[in-house]
């Protein structure tokens, strides 16, 4: 009795142990270089703490036609408008939530210089569908994002 109970116990143990690297596993699929739906750059997304975060790391026209590199120019804060746009971090604080989905994060539009909600929807592999609203979801805006080669 005490050799099936023990058996018991270790099973269940293993089988939490498991689950818990393959959930895992499936949050941490979203890591990678992702083109944007626009085409005009890429995002690395990486896991910082428990939390998912994206960066700019190539853009299509990285620099202003006098050979400068592009800034936050459109950010509403002063200050913040002369940040390079290269490196700088458009998704923040997600949230792997299951289902291949990632929320309670936010991203930053360079282009309008707002931030909006944002759920991210892995679709498959290669493919992510990025969801900006204000307020409600169903009322947004989804790019369709493309995974790249490391």
């Amino acid at each position: 009795m005490m050799k099936k109970n023990l058996f018991f116990i270790v099973s269940i143990l293993l089988i939490g142990l498991f689950q818990k690297g393959n959930s895992q596993n499936k949050a941490d699929a979203i890591l990678g270089t992702w083109l944007t739906g626009t085409g005009k750059g890429k995002v690395k997304i990486e896991k910082i703490g428990e939390k998912y975060h994206g960066k700019i790391v190539w853009l299509r026209d990285p620099k202003n036609p006098d050979g400068t590199p592009k800034v936050d120019k459109n950010n509403p804060d002063p200050a913040l408008q002369k940040r390079p746009l290269m490196g700088l971090r458009v998704l923040r604080d997600f949230v792997y939530v299951g289902d291949n989905k990632w929320e309670e994060g936010k991203i930053y539009d360079p282009e309008n210089g707002k931030d909006y909600s944002c759920i991210l929807t892995l679709i498959d592999e290669n493919t992510l569908n990025v969801r900006g609203y204000i307020g409600f979801s169903l009322i947004g805006r989804t790019q369709v994002w493309k995974r790249q080669a490391q």
